[in-house]
């Protein structure tokens, strides 16, 4: 698939779902912002980027504590979600700008932060998008990136994989701590610390927030049932389907 043709399939998936992503439980909660506000403790001159922003939980809830935040993301309708959200909060310093995470149009150094949660498994180019990042960082900035992670173990991994495109189209790829720190490394940009979390997904809501069709829907609890035990109980698979993954969230500076 070319890149023009992902990003067309990224767009259609969340340009349609943009308003459930605002109001999505897994989206809006989670012991990492606490992570990431603490992260900005004392920071309040900075402008940071939320990369792959979706409705942009990230932004509210640093919005409070830097100069300027800019909501980045592919889907246009997304950023009108986040818009008339910051609107509606108060959030005078939260502003919108549309495009992809491997072709940044800002300028060298410009950004203090940026934070990514929940995007980088929709990028095509994930190399290219973490050199774009160290790119617009500041010297001595920081980025963080939280998302699903890929246990390693080819079998584990297979399963995810195959689960995650079932129920999205515009998924590319969880990936593995190794290689995240290799694709971090390889980008210029140096693994400060790193944690894992533990993610449940109830599924009835994680596949109507993407509008998941029926037959996919139906493959992915056909596929569940039909796996080993080894893959159910690491996944916490339940009998309608709800199951836990990992979650990496990485802080890495320029």
């Amino acid at each position: 698939m070319t890149t023009t043709a992902h990003t067309q399939v990224v767009q259609k998936q969340f340009g349609e779902q943009a308003a459930a992503y605002l109001s999505s439980a897994v989206h809006a909660q989670g012991t990492e912002f606490a992570l990431l506000q603490a992260e900005l403790a004392g920071q309040g001159s900075a402008r940071l980027l939320d990369l792959g922003c979706g409705a942009g939980h990230v932004s509210f809830h640093v919005a409070p504590l830097v100069k300027e935040v800019v909501a980045y993301d592919l889907s246009q309708q997304m950023l009108d979600v986040v818009a008339a959200a910051a609107q509606d909060r108060g959030f005078t310093n939260i502003s919108t700008v549309n495009g992809a995470a491997e072709r940044l149009p800002f300028a060298d150094g410009e950004f203090d932060f940026v934070f990514s949660r929940y995007s980088a498994h929709h990028w095509s180019d994930l190399g290219l998008a973490l050199r774009e990042v160290r790119r617009v960082l500041k010297p001595g900035g920081v980025a963080a990136f939280v998302d699903v992670l890929s246990p390693g173990s080819p079998l584990l991994d297979t399963y995810l994989q195959t689960v995650e495109v079932l129920r999205d189209t515009s998924h590319v790829r969880d990936y593995s701590a190794a290689e995240w720190m290799r694709q971090l490394s390889d980008a210029g940009l140096h693994l400060r610390n790193s944690s894992r979390q533990r993610l449940r997904l109830e599924y009835t809501s994680w596949v109507e927030r993407m509008r998941t069709p029926e037959v996919l829907r139906a493959a992915i609890l056909e596929l569940q049932r039909a796996m080993g035990q080894e893959v159910r109980d690491y996944y916490e698979i339940q009998a309608d389907g709800t199951f836990s993954t990992d979650v990496l969230v990485a802080f890495a500076e320029r």
